[in-house]
């Protein structure tokens, strides 16, 4: 059985006051989350050193939101992978919806940040997910499966790659993706993984990123081939997390 990983990612948001929501995050459960569940905050590059050792001894992991390709050089603004893993990083999300459409970022990009975290020691939580207009055109699964596939190097394994599914279309738009959408999806993916390089691809953990929080992610935690979630807003609080951890929990 795979265990469940409930990540964070906090995107654009959080000072240095937000430091306590780790802490209290941990403290929920006595100091340190249950061995039965992954936890892990990706916070703003600004306080991801920090919350690296705000973490220490609550089993709870940290984690960047994007690494540049290159590990270092004439990047202005950008942050490598090796900067990451200094800072305390165990983690990096790449290709986010919100770094495709608002950057720009390509899946070839995507596949070279992947291998920049690999050679940093990093876990990539790989991010595909189609938009409404990809969906209601009934290209979903075509999209999806060109950039999993275009987005994932050789080499991957449970060890050092996630796949986080985000349908971009029911991300605080309103709508909702039904557990069958959900499953499908999943199941799609995981078909894709066997179909790939990847060493034993059924250990690959595959998260659901569409508007996770209290109320839905014991139903959708439950989902064939949901192996946890990529949680935005619900993240930042936490009295929202936590519920979402204690969902993640193996019985």
């Amino acid at each position: 059985m795979r265990r469940k990983l409930v990540a964070g990612n906090w995107k654009m948001n959080g000072l240095q006051s937000a430091r306590p929501t780790l802490r209290a995050m941990a403290d929920a459960f006595g100091g340190t989350v249950p061995d039965g569940v992954d936890v892990l905050i990706c916070p703003p590059a600004t306080l991801l050193k920090d919350l690296a050792h705000d973490a220490q001894g609550t089993g709870i992991a940290v984690g960047g939101q994007d690494c540049h390709a290159d590990d270092h050089g004439a990047h202005t603004g950008d942050i490598s992978a090796a900067m990451l893993e200094d800072a305390g990083a165990a983690f990096v999300i790449v290709g986010h919806s919100e770094r495709r459409h608002d950057h720009g970022e390509t899946s070839a990009m995507v596949r070279a940040k992947v291998k920049a975290a690999w050679a940093a020691g990093l876990v990539a939580i790989i991010c595909v997910g189609e938009t409404l207009a990809d969906r209601d055109a009934g290209r979903a699964d075509e999209i999806v499966a060109a950039q999993l596939t275009q987005s994932l190097p050789d080499g991957a394994s449970a060890q050092n790659c996630v796949i986080a599914y985000e349908p971009v279309w029911a991300i605080g738009t309103g709508r909702t993706a039904s557990n069958a959408d959900i499953t499908a999806m999943h199941s799609a993916i995981r078909t894709l993984l066997g179909a790939s390089s990847a060493q034993n691809p059924d250990a690959i953990r595959i998260l659901y990123g569409g508007s996770v929080k209290a109320a839905n992610a014991d139903e959708i935690f439950a989902l064939e081939n949901v192996d946890g979630g990529l949680v935005g807003g619900a993240s930042l609080k936490a009295a929202d997390f936590v519920p979402i951890i204690r969902a993640g929990i193996l019985e």
